[in-house]
C-alpha cells in the first residue's frame, strides 16, 4: 500500500496516528511549513509533523506545491485531512486511485472550512464524518462512506473535533481495504442537501449578554473557543468569555451571567 498522507493539525495527526496503529503507513507525509506560535512567536512544527518524526516518516513541508511529482512516484492514491491548501486539479489526477478526502460533516452538509464549529453554532443534535474522492469543487467528490456522531450538550470544539478524528481515523482505516480491492463503490453526492461554511472572524466572537437567547451565547462559547474567541462589551471594556452558564431565577426569565471564569480578563 504505497500512498501520501496531506494533513496538518491535531485533527490529521489522529488520523494518521489510527493509520499506523492499523498497519496502513503512507509513504511520504505532506504537511504545512513550520509557523511562528505564541506571543514569543516560536516557530513550531505543525502536529502531524511531529508525530512523523516519531515513526521516522519522511516528511516534505512545501509553501507552495510545486514539484511534487519527484516526491509521490509509485503512490497509487493519497488521503488528504485538514491540509488547509487547495490542491492543483493535475495533482489530484496524478494519483491512480485518487485522493481521499477526510471531511468531519455528514456531506454534503457543512462544505467547507468549519464544519466542526458550524454544527455547533447551529444547534446541531448531530454530526459525524466522511470519506470522499477530491475533485476540482471544495467537498464535493463522490462519497465512500459516512458514519454518524452524536453531539453531546457538554461538546465543544475541542472535544468534538477528538472525538471527529478518531472516529475518522478507523472508519479510514476500514474502508481504505475495501475501496482499494473494488469492493466499495463511490456515490455522489446529494447537491440538493448542500451547505456550506465559513471561516469564523474576531467579529463573530461579539456577544451581547443583555440581548443575545442563552442559546446562541451558549453555542458561540462552545464552537468559537479557543479561536477565534468569544467576547463582550461591558463598560466600553472589552471581555474575553472562555466560559458561562444559564441560570433560571423562580418565576423569571433565564439570566445570562458569568460563572467563575467567565470573565478571565480584560483585553
Amino acid at each position: 500500500m504505497n500512498f501520501a498522507f496531506f494533513g496538518s493539525p491535531r485533527f490529521a495527526e489522529i488520523i494518521l496516528d489510527k493509520l499506523i496503529a492499523a498497519g496502513m503507513t503512507p509513504a511520504v507525509v505532506v504537511c504545512n511549513p513550520d509557523r511562528p506560535v505564541g506571543r514569543k512567536k516560536i516557530l513550531t512544527p505543525p502536529p502531524v509533523k511531529v508525530l512523523a518524526g516519531k515513526r521516522g516518516l519522511p516528511v516534505w513541508q512545501p509553501e507552495k506545491l510545486e514539484g511534487w511529482a519527484d516526491h509521490f512516484a509509485g503512490a497509487e492514491f493519497a488521503v488528504l485531512a485538514a491540509y488547509a491548501k487547495i490542491l492543483p486539479e493535475e495533482l489530484i489526477k496524478y494519483f491512480p486511485r485518487g485522493i481521499i478526502g477526510v471531511h468531519p460533516s455528514l456531506l454534503p452538509k457543512y462544505r467547507g472550512a468549519t464544519p466542526i464549529q458550524s454544527a455547533i453554532l447551529a444547534g446541531e443534535q448531530e454530526t459525524g464524518t466522511a470519506l470522499f474522492l477530491l475533485d476540482a469543487r471544495v467537498d464535493h467528490g463522490p462519497l465512500l462512506a459516512t458514519r454518524p456522531l452524536a453531539i453531546a450538550e457538554q461538546d465543544n470544539y475541542p472535544t468534538l473535533m477528538e472525538k471527529l478524528a478518531v472516529l475518522s481515523g478507523e472508519l479510514l482505516a476500514e474502508v481504505l481495504p475495501q475501496y482499494l480491492s473494488g469492493v466499495l463503490a463511490a456515490r455522489a453526492q446529494n447537491e440538493a442537501q448542500a451547505s456550506y461554511t465559513k471561516k469564523f472572524t474576531t467579529e463573530d466572537g461579539l456577544v451581547d449578554l443583555e440581548k443575545d437567547a442563552p442559546t446562541i451565547i451558549k453555542n458561540k462559547i462552545r464552537a468559537l473557543n479557543p479561536e477565534p474567541g468569544v467576547y463582550t462589551i461591558r463598560s466600553g471594556k472589552r471581555y474575553k468569555i472562555l466560559d458561562g452558564q444559564t441560570i433560571q431565577p423562580e418565576g423569571g426569565i433565564p439570566r445570562k451571567v458569568p460563572d467563575a471564569i467567565t470573565f478571565l480578563r480584560s483585553l
